[in-house]
């Protein structure tokens, strides 16, 4: 690749945003003059607050009173991934986008970090010389602006001047109804290298889903959090909202991003899943074994938030539980049907709300404990699995407590990123269960 001072002259660039993810996959970082930015890069003065990572999705500070970095708050050093530099559309002045991986100033990676959480877990495949495949499926709504959180969302209308009222899963005349739109996402998607694949209307009023091209999962990521901020922005020049909580209206389906995973050798490029009279390998079934017995235990990863898991619900398109089945949508991991050199796994557990690095890390930390254990998966499934036992969480609290309780995937992870990322979410969940609800004052008020 080109080095970034010849890339920024070749697009005509005049400023750069340095992304960062957060532990919620909140995009925050800097911008720079192109200048300026070539001249820290050369430097090493590119420099944030470490605190970034110990905000909450409220703004707030999970700071741990007993560690004095929590009031120090050093910097950490910032080292631009040039593989993600990009175009930035939308801006009226040339701007490019380029994330960027956090550090100690002795150069050593800041522990706590999502982009380097997956890439701590992609190194035990590389290890096995294992390739990673992703590629991510993301559902989000396209709703009327509303400015009163105590107003329910509602559908936006199309180009008809009409608000959908039934559901249009794949509905063609549906999704025509916000082409503006959608070609506006398109054309700023090319412009900053996306690679999308199609876009369905699902079965939301107003739900759209976007699939991702498969490749490298750093790369995939980044890209996830890319178009979401593209999308929004390209929804508020439309005058509408689009939001990817995983649970955004009552009588609606929830918003996920289904994760196609699948590995390959890095030597023979091989499919390691796929094999067999069956056309699944052993390694595969290991790999499904570990995603069953460990990810109802690090739920928070991927079931990041208190609305997460109003997702989660028998018959609301949702998993509950992590039974596998063939072509099954009613299983938390679906087996495709394919030829053997696509063989993968679709988890459909996590929301379209969670931190796409955290939740592909949660996935592949469990299934690297399954085939290093030769963990068994359980039978497979015909029919609804929703008749199966729940072996999700019901809720964020539950989740929290069951992941403190996971010694074989926090010692993976690293105790220090788990301790972070648990306090931040006690601090959210603690927020929460201070606010009086509009159900508690609309059932509770003048009745007991």
């Amino acid at each position: 690749m080109r080095s970034f001072r010849e890339w920024i002259t070749a697009n005509g660039i005049s400023e750069v945003e340095c992304l960062v993810p957060d532990m919620n996959g909140v995009i925050r970082g800097k911008v720079w003059p192109a200048q300026k930015f070539l001249q820290s890069v050369h430097n090493g003065s590119l420099r944030m607050p470490s605190s970034i990572f110990n905000v909450t999705v409220t703004g707030e500070y999970a700071d741990e009173p007993s560690e004095a970095a929590s009031y120090s708050d050093p910097d950490v050093s910032l080292h631009p991934d040039p593989a993600s530099l990009c175009v930035a559309p939308g801006f009226k002045t040339p701007t490019a986008f380029v994330f960027a991986d956090a550090h100690h100033k002795n150069g050593d990676p800041y522990e706590i970090a999502p982009r380097h959480v997956l890439k701590k877990v992609l190194a035990y495949y590389e290890a096995m010389s294992w390739e990673v495949v992703v590629a991510p499926e993301l559902e989000f709504y396209l709703t009327k602006v509303n400015t009163d959180p105590d107003l329910p969302l509602e559908p936006p209308a199309g180009r008809s001047g009409r608000a959908e009222t039934a559901p249009q899963p794949y509905g063609l005349e549906a999704v025509t109804e916000y082409e503006d739109l959608i070609e506006d996402i398109y054309e700023q998607a090319e412009a900053a290298s996306l690679h999308l694949d199609t876009m369905i209307h699902e079965a939301g009023t107003a739900q759209l889903e976007i699939n991702f091209n498969h490749g490298e999962p750093i790369h995939l990521c980044d890209q996830v959090l890319v178009f979401k901020r593209i999308v929004r922005q390209v929804a508020l020049k439309h005058g509408v909202y689009a939001t990817f909580m995983a649970k955004p209206m009552e009588h609606q389906p929830g918003s996920a991003m289904h994760l196609h995973i699948s590995a390959r050798d890095r030597l023979t490029g091989q499919n390691l899943f796929g094999e067999g009279p069956d056309g699944l390998s052993e390694t595969f079934r290991h790999f499904v074994g570990g995603l069953q017995r460990y990810l109802p235990e690090c739920a928070p990863l991927f079931a990041p938030n208190i609305n997460s898991f109003r997702r989660m619900r028998p018959g609301h398109a949702a998993p509950i539980n992590l039974q596998w089945g063939y072509d099954n949508r009613s299983c938390g991991l679906r087996v495709p049907i394919t030829d053997l050199p696509n063989t993968r796994i679709e988890n459909r557990t996590p929301g379209a709300d969670a931190n796409p690095y955290l939740a592909l890390a949660a996935s592949l930390v469990c299934g690297y404990i399954g085939v290093r254990d030769r963990i068994a998966p359980a039978p497979m499934v015909e029919g609804n699995a929703y008749l199966h036992l729940r072996t999700l969480p019901r809720n964020l609290d539950e989740a929290l407590d069951r992941f403190t309780e996971c010694p074989e995937v926090i010692e993976l992870l690293g105790e220090s990123f788990v301790r972070a990322f648990l306090l931040i979410k006690a601090d959210e969940l603690n927020a929460y269960q201070g606010v009086i609800s509009s159900w508690e004052r609309d059932h509770l008020l003048l009745k007991v």
